[in-house]
């Protein structure tokens, strides 16, 4: 998340980004605090858990990349957090 913080600027104007809670167990004050602890600026949602199942998000380092029409295009965790993932996965987004 930190790399993608540095990187998101360049593509901000393409590219919506959206941090969404996976915890039930956590309060949403206390996940707001973290973000802003990290200075991560995107906005923040709760979801059901029915949400998280229909994507298949079973982890808290799920990071789910949908596309302008709803599509699913990218799916990943914890292994690929690298700048050039990130790049590449922004890059993608910005041109559908």
């Amino acid at each position: 998340m930190r790399r993608l913080k540095d990187i998101h600027p360049d593509y901000a104007e393409q590219v919506d980004i959206f941090l969404v809670d996976t915890d039930p167990s956590e309060s949403a004050s206390r996940i707001r605090s973290y973000k802003e602890s990290q200075g991560f600026y995107w906005p923040m949602a709760e979801t059901e858990r029915e949400i998280l199942r229909s994507y298949n998000i079973v982890s808290q380092a799920s990071k789910v990349a949908i596309d302008r029409n709803g599509v699913i295009v990218s799916r990943s965790s914890y292994e690929s957090d690298s700048e050039r993932s990130w790049r590449e996965l922004l890059e993608s987004l910005a041109g559908s």
